[in-house]
C-alpha cells in the first residue's frame, strides 16, 4: 500500500528536497503533475514554469515516523506482520486474515476509506510477493489491484523498469540497452542480463517473481507481550519444537504474569535457514496463561509446520490479551465443590475441528420455531428458556389452522 498526502485546494503544491549538490521536486499533487511539474525536475526550472506554485520543503524524517505510525496501527489493528516500506508506503501481510474482514477486496476498500478519512489518498495493490504488490501499488493503472494466485508474472509484465525499485544506475544501463518493460527482462538469460543491469537488479527481480524469498520484518508493538529463542543449530523434528514450544510459553507466562493478563491468541513464528517462515497460530476461548494448556493447543499445529532445512530461530506473540486476576482458591481450601470450567474442552475440541463447529443454543424471543435459537458463545451458558408451549412436530410446508 502507498500512502500519500492529498492534493491542497487553493494552489498546486511540490516538495522540495535537496538530491546531491542541487534541488528538485521530490513530491508533487496532481494539480501540480498536470502543470508539467515531475519528480526529478530542478526547482528552479518548476519555480520559472509555474510562478504561483506553492513551494515546501520535504521533511523525510516527519514522513518516516508517520509511516511508522501507520504501521504500529495496522499490527495492531489488521495484520501482524507489517512495516512501513524505505519511501512512501506499508506492507501488510493479509495472508490468513483477509477472511476476518470479508476478503481481500473488502479488505483494501476498508484501507483505502481508512486513508481518506485520515486525510490521505492511497493506492492498494495484493500479489504474491512484496515487490509485486510493490511495484503494482505504485506503477499500476488501477487504484486498488488484485493479482490472483500465480498471476504476478503476467501482472508486472507490462510495468516499468523503474518499478523494480533499482539504483538510477542500473536504470540508466537498462535504458542504453533497450529495456522499457518487466517483460522485456523475462526472456533474458541471467549471466548476461547481471552483467548488464548488476547482480542488485537480477535480485529485485526475482524477489517481484517469487523465486528469491523477500520476507516483511514486523513492525514490533511494545505493548503486545513477545518472547524469543535463537538457537545454536537448527532443529526440524516435532519433538524439538514441542520443547522450543514448552520453553517459549513458560518464559511468556512469566511476561503475562507480571502485567497481569491472560492470552486469547498466540502466534509462532518460526524462521528457517533458507530465510522463509513458518507460522501457526492458536486461540483461547477465555484468557488464561496455564503452560499445559496452552501447550496442549500449540501441539495441535506441529503438523502444519514444515521445518525444511531446520529451524533456527522463534518468535511466540500473544497478539489478542485480556485482564486475568489471581485465581481465588477460598472456595477450594474451604471445602466447597469447584464447577469445572469448560472453556479447555472448548479450546481443545476447537483446535481440532475448528472454532465455528463448537457452540451453544441460545434462545431468541420469537414465535417462530425457526427463529426461536440461534448460535452463541459455547463457553458462557445461555439464558432461560422460555415458558410457552412449543409444537411437537413441524411440517415441512406451514399448515394454516
Amino acid at each position: 500500500m502507498i500512502v500519500t498526502r492529498p492534493a491542497t485546494a487553493h494552489a498546486p503544491l511540490a516538495l522540495v528536497g535537496k538530491v546531491g549538490r542541487r534541488e528538485e521536486v521530490v513530491a508533487a499533487c496532481a494539480a501540480a503533475a498536470s502543470l508539467g511539474i515531475h519528480v526529478g525536475m530542478a526547482a528552479t526550472h518548476a519555480r520559472a514554469l509555474v510562478s504561483d506554485l506553492d513551494f515546501r520543503p520535504a521533511q523525510p524524517e516527519a514522513d518516516a515516523v508517520l509511516l511508522d505510525r501507520l504501521a504500529l496501527l495496522a499490527v495492531r489493528r489488521w495484520s501482524p506482520i507489517a512495516a512501513a516500506t524505505p519511501t512512501d508506503g506499508v506492507w501488510l501481510d493479509v495472508a490468513g486474515c483477509d477472511h476476518l474482514y470479508g476478503g481481500e477486496e473488502r479488505f483494501c476498500r476498508r484501507l483505502r476509506a481508512f486513508c481518506e478519512r485520515a486525510g490521505f489518498t492511497a493506492r492498494v495493490a495484493v500479489a504474491d510477493t512484496p515487490g509485486a504488490a510493490h511495484a503494482l501499488a505504485r506503477y499500476g493503472r488501477e487504484d486498488l489491484t488484485i493479482v490472483p494466485a500465480g498471476g504476478t508474472v503476467q501482472a508486472i509484465s507490462p510495468l516499468p523498469i523503474a518499478a523494480l525499485r533499482l539504483t538510477g544506475t542500473a536504470l540508466s544501463a537498462a535504458k542504453r540497452f533497450g529495456f522499457e518493460t518487466i517483460a522485456d527482462l523475462l526472456p533474458v538469460a541471467r549471466g548476461p542480463l547481471a552483467r548488464r543491469l548488476g547482480l542488485p537488479a537480477i535480485t529485485r527481480l526475482d524477489q517481484a517473481l517469487g523465486g528469491v524469498a523477500e520476507p516483511i520484518t514486523p513492525r514490533e508493538d511494545v505493548t503486545v507481550p513477545a518472547v524469543e529463542r535463537r538457537l545454536l543449530e537448527p532443529i526440524g523434528t516435532a519433538e524439538a519444537i514441542a520443547q522450543v514450544m514448552e520453553d517459549l510459553l513458560g518464559d511468556l507466562a512469566e511476561v503475562l504474569q507480571a502485567s497481569g493478563l491472560g492470552a486469547r491468541s498466540l502466534r509462532l513464528s518460526g524462521l528457517c535457514v533458507d530465510g522463509t517462515e513458518q507460522v501457526v497460530a492458536v486461540g483461547t476461548s477465555r484468557p488464561t496463561r496455564d503452560v499445559s494448556h496452552l501447550l496442549r493447543l500449540m501441539k495441535l499445529r506441529i503438523e502444519r509446520i514444515d521445518p525444511g532445512l531446520g529451524l533456527e530461530q522463534f518468535l511466540l506473540v500473544a497478539p489478542h490479551t485480556e485482564p486475568l486476576d489471581a485465581v481465588d482458591l477460598g472456595a477450594v481450601l474451604a471445602g466447597e465443590v469447584l464447577v469445572r470450567d469448560p472453556a479447555r474442552l472448548v479450546d481443545v475440541v476447537a483446535g481440532r475441528i475448528g472454532a465455528n463447529a463448537v457452540y451453544r443454543i441460545a434462545p431468541i424471543p420469537s414465535h417462530v420455531p425457526e427463529r426461536a435459537v440461534a448460535r452463541a458463545d459455547p463457553v458462557e451458558m445461555p439464558a432461560g428458556w422460555p415458558t410457552w408451549r412449543r409444537p411437537v412436530r413441524l411440517f415441512a410446508r406451514p399448515e394454516p389452522l
